[in-house]
């Protein structure tokens, strides 16, 4: 198992109730999680680490919004993202610790502008549930959805960091709180639970990384609650504006460790 102190592992714990409320409350906040664990463990093994908790968490989130989906936006996404999932098994074949670590808090970086344009996007007036213009199988719409399709597909191969790609992507095409729950759960749910294998082939999931996840897996199930408690309540802007900072920081400090 890996050798963490008490303080580390109570990081991971923290990290791993962020997993859970990000899934069924605020997508992204798990960019937080992702700097800690990466900080915490070996970047490149903290990918394997986080990602079987990920799908618990894609479990739980699926249980409560399974309804809400919107399959032609996900049939859409699909072969872009599987792209983009290739490219970044390629990139992680060859990449070590340094250079996950450096592509991951530059992923961050990035993701957090991400964010930043998906906040000004979420401030235009709220759309269909399932906006007709998205739901219509144009060139364009199938050029958007290439698009976010492949970095959405490497982001998360590489930092497990999709998230914000896909929301970005999500509140583009007009989805509403509902929607963009149920169809943001299963896409991740089927997405993660693909990458399992190649995850494997690359020793990034292993016994060791297994044990821990059986301990960390625990406090992802607190967490999913306490976001689907939330998840009425919570106030947006301010959250995310927490989650902007944090994601910030830690990709300030993978870079610069």
């Amino acid at each position: 198992m890996y050798t963490v102190t008490l303080w580390e592992f109570a990081a991971l714990a923290a990290a791993s109730i962020l997993v859970g409320f990000s899934k069924t409350a605020v997508s992204g906040a798990n960019t937080v999680s992702l700097a800690i664990f990466a900080a915490v463990l070996p970047a490149r093994e903290s990918t394997g680490v986080l990602l079987p908790l990920l799908i618990v968490g894609d479990v739980l989130a699926v249980g409560t919004y399974r309804r809400h989906a919107h399959w032609g936006t996900l049939l859409r996404l699909f072969p872009a993202v599987a792209v983009g999932v290739v490219v970044g098994t390629v990139f992680m074949l060859w990449a070590g610790d340094a250079e996950v670590r450096t592509s991951i808090g530059a992923i961050l970086l990035l993701m957090a502008g991400v964010t930043l344009w998906r906040r000004r996007a979420a401030a235009r007036a709220a759309a269909p549930e399932v906006p007709a213009a998205d739901a219509a199988d144009g060139a364009g719409a199938r050029l958007k959805a290439g698009s976010y399709g492949v970095l959405g597909g490497f982001t998360t191969m590489v930092a497990n960091a999709g998230g914000p790609v896909m929301s970005l992507y999500l509140l583009s095409a007009g989805f509403r709180k509902l929607g963009f729950l149920g169809t943001s759960a299963w896409f991740f749910l089927i997405v993660n639970v693909a990458k399992v294998p190649f995850s494997v082939s690359l020793g990034l999931i292993d016994g060791r990384s297994l044990l821990l996840d059986a301990l960390l897996a625990l406090f992802v199930l607190p967490g999913a609650y306490i976001g689907k408690a939330c998840v009425d309540r919570i106030n947006q802007k301010l959250f995310e504006r927490l989650v902007i900072a944090a994601t910030v920081l830690g990709g300030l400090q993978l870079l610069l460790r």
